[in-house]
């Protein structure tokens, strides 16, 4: 039986070692927790979410929901398991974290084909191999990635949100809604917290301003051969919300804090900001802050936090933080089928590659799963339609210019544009984007079935 190498336990390695599994090829699944820690996982467990529990929207009119649709008719196993934990999120999928990687940890355990390795990977091995080691990638392994590329590391510095217990929040202030009525959920399955008052608003903007910040870990901020350093260089995706404080006082309530679409209830004018808390396990008594990825010392985030209404009394089950997360200069590196342009055999996957997102991290971790089992069965790796999301993905971190490349999450804008001009506004014409997808996957996958053997 042929062998494989997975360097990463994470949700791109996870997928890549199932499908690669299902295919009757050897895996060793290589994942360093937790003999070596990574400063953010909390687990020993593959797949553990470190930053939200939410993989993002499920309507089938968003990008999110588009790829989903496509992981669904490919076989992903991680989004199975995702809609088996899920949780109550309006139109979003969350899962509950720990559930979640427990039962990845299980399946892919029980696996035959699969070894679970518990040990550190120093550098990139010779024969099959994927690399998912994720965005905390080891600093020994980050020194061997970038001498085998021989080009520039790239990174920026990511946040992770807090999470405080349910018993802890004022439900006499914060009320339950979701945005525009969403929920099915007669009360909504977000919980609210209003600023009513503009001036008790600026005075939290102000606080979080002037807040103390965690001094970035020396390791984090050294120039290394093959590693460019700036604290500055954060992902706009993910920022901590005093870095959106900073850009003005009403950054925030355009931001995380949009207060439209959740009216309260109880006061007869809607608030002025909302700070949104989403259900972070299936007993329901863990809620995180929906976008408040943060950098505070952990004095200051329950200083600063406590400021947020209804959160006067809250008690933190996890604080925010953060970390640096890593990935590779792929437009000069990979091919769309996410093996190297010099080592057919290598292939990388996960956020490593700048593929940002959940859904992103586990679609990639698929397609080079297929791939590598493709190729050690003497057949030729696949490169998706670009009129698919997860096609338009990896055209895309392999084809950007590399003074712009930055980390993408599934959108409609690295679509092909459409051939004809679609009536209506941007809900159409994401509908318009997800048929053309869909057909364009449904095409691709009848001419693949013809193949002889395909699983």
């Amino acid at each position: 039986m042929q062998n494989l190498t997975i360097i990463g336990g994470g949700l791109a390695g996870s997928e890549a070692a199932w499908q690669v599994a299902q295919r009757g090829i050897r895996v060793q699944l290589y994942e360093m927790r937790p003999n070596t820690t990574t400063g953010a996982h909390i687990s020993a467990d593959l797949g553990e979410l470190v930053c939200s529990n939410s993989l993002g929207s499920n309507l089938p009119d968003r990008a999110s929901g588009v790829l989903k649709a496509e992981l669904r008719q490919l076989g992903s196993l991680l989004l199975e398991v995702a809609e088996q934990t899920a949780l109550p999120a309006g139109a979003a999928l969350a899962v509950d974290r720990v559930k979640f990687a427990e039962s990845i940890t299980q399946r892919l355990t029980e696996h035959p084909n699969i070894e679970i390795i518990r040990q550190e990977v120093t550098e990139i091995p010779a024969g099959p191999v994927i690399v998912a080691s994720g965005p905390l990638t080891s600093a020994a392994l980050s020194k061997s990635i970038a001498q085998f590329s021989g080009q520039e590391h790239l990174y920026f510095f990511d946040a992770i949100a807090p999470i405080v217990t349910a018993e802890s929040i004022n439900m006499e202030i914060a009320y339950r809604a979701s945005r525009w009525g969403e929920s099915e959920e007669r009360d909504g399955d977000y919980i609210n917290c209003p600023f009513h008052v503009r001036a008790d608003y600026l005075a939290f903007v102000e606080a979080l301003r002037g807040a103390e910040r965690i001094k970035l870990h020396d390791f984090e901020l050294e120039l290394e051969q093959g590693v460019r350093a700036g604290a500055d260089q954060f992902f706009e995706g993910c920022l901590p919300v005093e870095i959106i404080a900073s850009r003005g006082d009403k950054a925030l309530a355009y931001g995380p804090m949009r207060p439209i679409g959740l009216a309260d209830p109880r006061v007869p004018r809607p608030p002025y900001a909302v700070v949104q808390l989403r259900q972070d396990n299936l007993a329901g008594n863990l809620y995180n802050l929906v976008g408040f990825q943060t950098n505070l010392t952990f004095p200051e985030q329950r200083r600063v936090l406590r400021m947020i209404p209804g959160l006067e009394k809250a008690e933190f089950a996890r604080y925010g933080q953060m970390h640096r997360n890593t990935f590779i200069a792929s437009p000069k590196l990979l091919r769309p089928t996410l093996q190297s342009l010099a080592r057919p055999e290598l292939f990388f996957a996960g956020q490593i590659t700048g593929v940002e997102g959940y859904m992103g991290n586990i679609a990639t971790g698929l397609l080079a799963g297929w791939n590598a089992a493709r190729l050690l069965q003497g057949r030729e790796p696949l490169e998706l339609p670009r009129a698919t999301m997860l096609g338009a993905l990896c055209h895309y971190i392999t084809h950007a210019e590399m003074k712009n490349f930055q980390p993408m999450k599934a959108n409609f804008g690295i679509l092909p544009p459409l051939q004809y001009a679609e009536k209506g506004g941007k809900r159409e014409r994401g509908a318009a984007h997800a048929r053309h997808a869909a057909a364009a996957l449904e095409e691709f996958l009848a001419t693949l079935s013809a193949e002889k053997g395909e699983q």
